[in-house]
C-alpha cells in the first residue's frame, strides 16, 4: 500500500509532513516508522524530528537545503516505507495509586458518569494507551484514547498547582504531569515513575509510538516506592 502524506512549509528551516487530518491510532506506527527512516537517512544533516498526532516536523539547516530539495529527499526516503509490528513501540507499565487523597477529581469523574470510584479506576486502568506526542512540559506524554465511558471535560478553572506524578484525564486523553505545574485536567491518582529526569540519558521513559498500561497499586506500595503525599 502506498504511503500517503503531504509536505508543508513550517517556517524558514522546517517542514511539516502530514499523514492525516484526524487523530487516529493507526497513524502511530506509520509516523514512528517514518521518524526512524528519516533519522537514519538524514543523520546529522537535520536538526531534529518532532512526531505528533498526525504529523512529523523535520527541522533542517537552510544553509544546506531549501524547501524543494528537502521535499524531494523526504519523498525519496519515505518511498516504499515498510511498517512492521515492532513500530508499535514498547509497552510501559506505570504504577498508580488511585485515591481521593492524591486524586481530587476521582469523585467528580465518578459523578459525571454516574458510576463508582472503583469503576473509574477499573475503566482507566483496563485500557492500553498510545502515546501520540510529548509536549506542554518536558516529559508530558499525550496518550489516548480514553473510552467514551470515562472521557470527562477539562476543569472549568485550572489549578495553579498540580503535583508531579499526577495522573489525569481530559476528554479522551490521559497523561502524567512530569513536574509541578498549573493544569486543568481531572486528577485521578499519582505515580512514582519519573516522566522526566534530566540526569537520565533518555530524559523521558517513553516516547511517541510507545504504549502505556496504568497499573493500580495500594497506598503502601506507593509509599514504599518513594511516593509522597503533599
Amino acid at each position: 500500500m502506498k504511503l500517503e502524506f503531504h509536505i508543508e512549509h513550517a517556517g524558514p528551516d522546517a517542514v511539516l509532513i502530514r499523514f492525516g487530518d484526524q487523530i487516529n491510532t493507526d497513524l502511530v506506527p506509520i509516523i514512528r516508522a517514518a521518524t526512524k527512516r528519516l533519522q537514519k537517512e538524514f543523520q546529522e544533516d537535520i536538526r531534529g524530528l518532532v512526531p505528533s498526532y498526525t504529523t512529523l516536523m523535520l527541522c533542517y539547516d537552510p544553509r544546506k537545503n531549501d524547501f524543494p530539495s528537502i521535499q524531494d529527499k523526504i519523498q525519496q526516503h519515505l518511498a516504499n516505507l515498510n511498517i512492521s509490528p515492532t513500530e508499535m513501540g514498547n509497552l510501559v507499565e506505570i504504577p498508580v495509586w488511585y485515591d481521593p487523597e492524591v486524586g481530587p477529581d476521582l469523585q467528580h469523574v465518578a459523578e459525571y458518569h454516574q458510576i463508582s470510584i472503583d469503576d473509574v479506576i477499573h475503566r482507566h486502568s483496563e485500557t492500553i494507551y498510545q502515546i501520540f506526542a510529548i509536549g506542554f512540559a518536558p516529559g508530558f506524554a499525550y496518550m489516548g484514547n480514553v473510552s467514551d465511558q470515562l472521557a470527562t471535560p477539562r476543569l472549568t478553572t485550572p489549578r495553579p498547582h498540580v503535583a508531579a506524578g499526577s495522573v489525569a484525564i481530559a476528554d479522551q486523553q490521559t497523561a502524567v504531569y512530569p513536574i509541578s505545574t498549573p493544569g486543568g485536567w481531572n486528577i485521578l491518582g499519582r505515580t512514582t515513575m519519573k516522566m522526566f529526569d534530566r540526569h537520565s540519558p533518555k530524559l523521558c521513559p517513553v516516547r511517541p509510538g510507545d504504549r502505556v498500561k496504568f497499573v493500580s497499586v495500594s497506598k503502601v506500595e506507593f509509599l514504599l516506592a518513594g511516593g509522597q503525599i503533599e
